[in-house]
């Protein structure tokens, strides 16, 4: 009877871990793949910009860089941040970032962290920020 009572309850919590994972799977698919792309306007104001370290600043550049990560999503009028280190040529960072328009993106430039961020680059980075600003491009809707 015990054992009859451990199978009814493995059965049960076996068949709400395939439930879940069933419906997680159902989830994603009506989200589909690529579908995040569309909260992004065409012409929404993009930035692709460059920063290297000094030679010997490479790890104090990536660790006055890493919190940017969580401050900068944390923004709501951001859209889009990502962070990327080279893997050849540690201390070579690209920041991709998307905000919906010009004055959104120069607003996150004014937040403290940034202008705190900005200030201690003349000692790590060789050179400084280069910095492309860019426009989303869309494909035409149907």
């Amino acid at each position: 009877m015990i054992r009859a009572l451990r199978l009814q309850t493995s059965a049960i919590l076996l068949g709400g871990l395939l439930a879940g994972t069933v419906l997680q799977k159902e989830a994603l698919a009506q989200e589909g793949p690529g579908q995040g792309y569309a909260k992004i306007a065409s012409g929404a104001y993009s930035v692709v910009a460059e920063v290297r370290a000094k030679p010997g600043k490479e790890t104090e550049l990536r660790a006055i860089t890493l919190p940017l990560i969580d401050l900068v999503r944390s923004d709501p009028a951001n859209l889009v941040y990502f962070l990327q280190e080279s893997r050849e040529t540690p201390g070579h960072f690209i920041f991709y970032e998307i905000f919906a328009n010009e004055t959104d993106f120069e607003a996150h430039n004014a937040m403290p962290y940034v202008k705190e961020w900005f200030a201690k680059l003349p000692e790590l980075a060789d050179g400084g920020v280069k910095v492309m600003r860019m426009q989303i491009l869309a494909p035409a809707s149907d």
